[in-house]
């Protein structure tokens, strides 16, 4: 797993390419879109932002997962959305308002499979950890 400074670097030079492509690379990887997921910091009450790939859409309805490459501990994006639903998300220079919900035990049950057939990394990532990974639900606020 990689640290927490191997995660910022990760999302820096995403933007990088992000950035000096205009936007033409980097909305994609692996075969997924690529978001950027706008929290409030639930200690800081800033604006914080992470690069994410959404492995499953259900229309409006955007999935993303709380893996943390497979790391014991949740990442500080979910925790924040935990404490703090109303997201914005950016895909492909568009921004929009969202509420973040955590995807009950049923609905994981019934899209984690859908999700880990066509990427298979994410059950990966569970087999490495004791902790259930949560789905994030993404819906439009407007």
């Amino acid at each position: 797993m990689p640290s927490d400074y191997g995660l910022k670097a990760m999302n820096a030079l995403h933007r990088i390419v992000l950035t000096v492509s205009f936007g033409r690379l980097g909305w994609s990887a692996l075969g997924m879109p690529v978001l950027e997921l706008t929290t409030i910091g639930r200690k800081s009450g800033e604006p914080r932002k992470v690069m994410l790939t959404s492995p499953l859409q259900l229309g409006d309805t955007l999935a993303i997962v709380a893996s943390r490459g497979g790391d014991d501990r949740h990442p500080a994006w979910f925790l924040n959305l935990r404490d703090h639903p109303a997201v914005t998300v950016t895909m492909s220079g568009t921004s929009r308002p969202m509420q973040a919900r955590i995807a009950t035990p049923e609905e994981k049950a019934e899209l984690w499979p859908r999700l880990t057939a066509d990427h298979k990394n994410y059950a990966g990532y569970q087999s490495k950890t004791q902790r259930d990974i949560p789905l994030v639900l993404l819906t439009p606020t407007s």
